[in-house]
């Protein structure tokens, strides 16, 4: 019984990218408590990108990729600098960014809404 979202029909395949689309952006939240959830959640960005294309679903998993990977440049960034104090200022700033994006994703996915890309 291998079957794909293909088979179940457009409005399965939207509902799974739905909630996958929440679960990515949960992860990305708790990685602020948890770290290695945003590990996750970019590997799932990557695997599943390819069926997201077309759909709403692709603005947010691109929304999500650079959000984790700009984080992580200002995260290097500021754990570089943290011995000379401004770290400290990269570092809170990464952090209200990052929340800034998770939230505004996650209000543009809860009214059904693509990102700007």
């Amino acid at each position: 019984m291998n079957q794909s979202l293909q088979d179940f029909g457009p409005d399965s395949r939207t509902q799974s990218l739905r909630t996958l689309t929440l679960v990515t952006y949960l992860l990305y939240a708790f990685s602020a408590f948890v770290g290695i959830t945003a590990i996750v959640a970019i590997i799932i960005n990557y695997v599943k990108r390819d069926d997201t294309r077309g759909t709403v679903y692709e603005s947010h998993f691109t929304w999500q990729i650079r959000t984790f990977w700009w984080g992580l440049c200002w995260a290097i960034l500021g754990a570089i600098t943290v011995w000379i104090l401004i770290g400290f200022a990269i570092l809170a700033a990464n952090s209200i960014w990052l929340i800034y994006r998770v939230v505004r994703g996650f209000l543009a996915w809860n009214d059904g809404k693509a990102m700007p890309v």
